[in-house]
C-alpha cells in the first residue's frame, strides 16, 4: 500500500472543513499507519476511529485535525494532551508547538506510544503514565490543553493549569454523547464555544469520571 499517496488524499479531504494550514501540514507528516496495530495498517487512512486496546481507539483523523486547530497555535507553545494513546495526536502536534507533554492512565499504551515516538525521532515530546488527578501540574502552565475523552465537566483541575488566554479544548457531557467546546481563559474568567457533538470515551480521574461509572466529588 501506498502511505504517502493515501495521507495525501486524506490531508485533501480534511481541507473541505479544516482550514488551519499547519494542522494539515503537520497530518500530512505524520505516518499514521505506525500508530495503528499492525492487522490495521491497511485502514489507517480511513477517516475513521481504529482499536489499539483496552477498549481505546486511535481516534478519527478529522476530529483530531479539528481539536488541535481549536487549539490556535501558532508555534512555540508548551501544550498538554490528556490521553495519550497511540501517540499519534502528540505527534501532530509536535509539529506545530515547542513542547508536548501527554499523559495517558493505561501504562502499556503510554509505553507503546513512547517507543514509537522515539523511533520517529521526536525530541520534543515527554511521556507519562497518568496520575489520579488530571493532567501534569509538574509542567503547569500550558498554553493549550486537549482531553481525547469525554468528561461530565469542565475539569477546574484542568483550567487551573491554562496560562491567561489559554484555550482547553475538551468534550463534555454523558459518558456517551458529548459536545466539543473550547474553553479560553481571561483571568478568573472563562469564554465558552461549542464546535459540535461527538463521542468519546469516558475520562477517568479526580474531577471527572470514576471507573463504575459515577461523577467524582
Amino acid at each position: 500500500m501506498d502511505f504517502t499517496a493515501a495521507r495525501a488524499r486524506l490531508v485533501l479531504s480534511l481541507r473541505r472543513e479544516i482550514t488551519d494550514e499547519g494542522v494539515l501540514d503537520a497530518v500530512e507528516k505524520v505516518p499514521r499507519e505506525l500508530f495503528v496495530p499492525p492487522s490495521q495498517r491497511e485502514y489507517a487512512y480511513e477517516d475513521r476511529p481504529l482499536p489499539i486496546g483496552h477498549g481505546q481507539t486511535i481516534s478519527q483523523p478529522f476530529i483530531i485535525a479539528l481539536m488541535v486547530q481549536a487549539m490556535e497555535l501558532k508555534g512555540g507553545e508548551k501544550v498538554l494532551e490528556v490521553g495519550t494513546g497511540s501517540g499519534y495526536q502528540a505527534a501532530i502536534l509536535a509539529h506545530i508547538a515547542d513542547y508536548v507533554v501527554t499523559v495517558e492512565r493505561y501504562g502499556d499504551l503510554a509505553d507503546k506510544a513512547a517507543a514509537v515516538l522515539r523511533r520517529l525521532g521526536y525530541a520534543n515530546i515527554e511521556v507519562h503514565e497518568a496520575k489520579s488527578r488530571l493532567g501534569w501540574r509538574e509542567a503547569a502552565p500550558y498554553d493549550a490543553i486537549v482531553v481525547a475523552a469525554g468528561a461530565p465537566m469542565v475539569p477546574q483541575e484542568l483550567l487551573d493549569q491554562l496560562k491567561n488566554m489559554g484555550r482547553l479544548v475538551i468534550p463534555v457531557g454523558s459518558r456517551y454523547e458529548q459536545d466539543l467546546l473550547q474553553v479560553v481563559k481571561n483571568d478568573d474568567d472563562f469564554t465558552y464555544r461549542n464546535l459540535g457533538p461527538c463521542r468519546w470515551v469516558p475520562l477517568v480521574g479526580e474531577g471527572a469520571w470514576d471507573d463504575v461509572g459515577d461523577v467524582n466529588p
